[in-house]
């Protein structure tokens, strides 16, 4: 299932500007990301069937997964910052290539936020997941982890539900077709690089009165795609987003995974956990537990436009007091590599797996 091979990708330096837009390499970068095949046409249309049909049932069955909350990862200083490895940059959010003013009082939930689901072996699971701006508009970001098994298990059926919510996707189901990882997190397991881009299918809603399937288009079309931050200062306040579903150590089960969660706060860094060779987290304080792995870490977040840049992804989490409780998560530090990972599928096309007559088959040529 994991078919992986080396991919040369670049990387461009940009601004630490709401209007700056990144639209082309400027200098090489080194071979860092990993390609990995999720699923084909045929396996895309069967991935569809077990996730779609049948009520959602498999939706429903789906737990928690992730490397958070193996073990507590501990602040150990409060000085310095990340060493970054260049300029800091961004990329703009879908509509967002022109700055606007709009404000909110209110936290709106982004539309780009969802669940993820895939299979290992023969248990279901989940993870968190956003949409993010690409050339097609086809392209989610969340953990390493969530696409790549580090205890050498295939992932198969992975699915993004962006929007869902009480077993609901309203905005259709999106079949990953290829998935990216940095180099040291799938060869060495360093964890310090644990974040993905996977490049996704249309969408696709199941009509079960007609007993067919309807091609819903282009992610980012439907619900819209969060700009990337990069070699950003620690410190600026975040949004986190999520789907947490564990229970905490002590037993209370406050989360169900069916229904989004937010935190918000000041980031902290160094975070670090030996377990999993992590050095150079970023630290947040927030109480989601298992099934927020993955979820986005949005810098400048307009609450108007339900958009702003991802800056990170959940990586790991636990209960750093003692009392049992949840009470810090983390995420990889944002840097060129994870820029030149991005980079390496940001340019890729994915295309329909609806038929006209609502079968389930590759269908399109790619289009700009």
């Amino acid at each position: 299932m994991k078919q992986r091979v080396l991919l040369p990708v670049v990387a461009a330096a940009g601004l630490v500007a709401a209007a700056v837009t990144v639209t082309g390499p400027v200098q090489a970068a080194p071979k860092k990301a990993t390609g990995m095949k999720l699923a084909s046409a045929s396996e895309a249309s069967k991935a569809v069937k077990f996730w779609l049909t049948d009520s959602g049932a498999n939706l429903k069955a789906a737990k928690p997964y992730g490397l958070e909350h193996r073990a507590a990862p501990k602040h150990v200083s409060t000085g310095g910052g990340p060493a970054a490895d260049g300029k800091p940059g961004v990329v703009p959010a879908i509509g967002y290539e022109k700055p606007t003013s709009g404000k909110s009082k209110n936290v709106n939930l982004p539309k780009t936020v969802g669940r993820v689901f895939f299979a290992i072996d023969n248990g279901l699971y989940s993870c968190t997941a956003t949409s993010v701006q690409s050339q097609y508009r086809n392209l989610v970001a969340t953990a390493g982890h969530c696409v790549y098994d580090l205890d050498g298990h295939s992932v198969a059926d992975w699915v993004f539900i962006p929007g869902y919510y009480d077993g609901k996707a309203p905005w259709g189901a999106y079949i990953g077709k290829q998935a990216f990882t940095h180099h040291d997190f799938d060869v060495y397991e360093d964890v310090d690089r644990d974040y993905a881009f996977v490049t996704v299918y249309n969408g696709v809603r199941y009509d079960a009165k007609k007993d067919v399937f309807v091609d819903l288009g282009p992610l980012g079309k439907n619900v819209g795609g969060q700009g990337l931050a990069y070699n950003q200062k620690v410190g600026g306040s975040v949004f986190v987003f999520g789907y947490p579903m564990l229970a905490h150590r002590d037993g209370n089960h406050v989360w169900t995974g069916e229904k989004l969660k937010w935190c918000y706060g000041k980031p902290f860094f160094p975070v670090q956990e030996a377990s999993v060779k992590v050095e150079e987290h970023v630290g947040l304080k927030c109480s989601m537990t298992g099934g927020s792995s993955g979820g986005p870490w949005i810098l400048k977040y307009n609450s108007a436009r339900r958009l702003g840049y991802l800056n990170g992804v959940t990586s790991l989490g636990g209960d750093t007091d003692g009392n049992g409780r949840t009470d810090t998560i983390t995420s990889p530090y944002f840097d060129g590599e994870t820029y030149s990972v991005y980079r390496a599928a940001y340019p890729l096309w994915s295309g329909s797996i609806v038929r006209k007559d609502g079968s389930l088959g590759i269908t399109e040529v790619p289009s700009r």
